[in-house]
């Protein structure tokens, strides 16, 4: 009897240590909001006031565009993933885009609600505080969700609506970048606001890459970077747990000017499901981009933005 409760006292004993060897490789803290801006807030990066939320913002271009573009990034992403499209489309137009809650440099919500209906008044909010009425719309991923469910919520003020690799639809990975599947499990919830792996940014990064050769170190370090800002982590476990689904007639309510583009090669929201925003959504175009991923717009962003420039010019 006394050598089995050694036995079991000596398994416990070695996991305990397993566990704190495992915190320790995997410990990383968070970083202060203050020292993340000073690399990733330069300018023309403003911050800007909207209910309650301190919201990193780039508004660029020709302030007199009467019908400004307007960006919403992805999950885990930021602002900066659309900086090769804006560096073409500010030349003539006003681009504006910011940082969701939860995410990039504007950090978690008091809340902790990130449901879509709290993201799409916030962006109603923050285009009136700008004065900005009538807009066309574009996003990415969680991004393109935000973007159609705001041009459903707010019709009269969405002019044209551009969904890249959108959320809205039920689907199937082929692969999940191991970020998100980390952030999903419950377990771990408690403790994942402190924990980033070795190797986990930039595994998640090229998981959503069609050409992972593609992703380069300053890259990562951005993703690194802004996943570290303080709250973001603990946002993204909450964000997981409040995913939309089931919403579909939303979409095929939709009567807008609507281009939909897609990364043939996307493993986390699969090219089918751009098949049925076109379905779904009258009169809409869908360009798919042999070689690209979940991110066309930051995997190739000189023949992405092209052809929404075409798009731009349709009457």
């Amino acid at each position: 009897m006394k050598t089995s409760l050694r036995i079991v006292l000596g398994l416990l004993a070695l996991l305990a240590l397993a566990s704190a060897v495992l915190l320790a490789w995997a410990w990383a803290p968070d970083i202060a909001p203050a020292d993340v801006e000073k690399r990733w807030a330069q300018a023309p990066s403003t911050f800007i006031e909207v209910q309650g939320l301190r919201v990193h913002l780039r508004d660029e271009g020709p302030p007199g565009d009467p019908t400004p573009i307007v960006l919403i990034h992805g999950t885990s992403a930021s602002l900066h993933t659309w900086d090769g499209w804006t560096e073409e489309l500010r030349k003539n137009r006003r681009v504006i885009r910011f940082d969701l809650p939860g995410f990039g440099l504007t950090g978690p919500n008091a809340a902790d609600d990130y449901s879509m209906a709290v993201y799409v008044r916030l962006v109603l909010a923050l285009l009136d505080q700008l004065g900005v009425q009538r807009f066309t719309m574009g996003g990415n991923s969680l991004g393109g969700e935000v973007a159609w469910a705001t041009a459903h919520a707010a019709p009269q003020r969405v002019e044209r609506l551009i969904l890249v690799d959108a959320a809205g639809y039920a689907f199937e990975s082929t692969s999940v970048p191991l970020a998100f599947r980390v952030a999903a499990l419950p377990g771990l919830r408690a403790v994942m606001g402190h924990l980033l792996p070795p190797g986990m940014v930039e595994n998640s990064v090229r998981n959503v890459y069609g050409d992972p050769s593609q992703v380069t170190p300053e890259l990562v370090q951005r993703y690194s970077d802004l996943a570290r800002r303080a709250g973001n982590r603990h946002a993204l476990t909450v964000r997981m747990a409040q995913r939309n689904t089931g919403r579909e007639q939303d979409i095929r309510d939709l009567k807008l000017p609507t281009l939909i583009l897609w990364g043939a090669r996307d493993r986390l929201i699969p090219p089918v499901n751009g098949e049925r925003f076109a379905q779904d959504i009258a009169g809409s175009q869908l360009v798919v981009f042999e070689g690209l991923g979940h991110v066309p717009q930051e995997e190739d962003p000189a023949a992405t933005v092209a052809v929404v420039q075409q798009f731009l010019r349709q009457p």
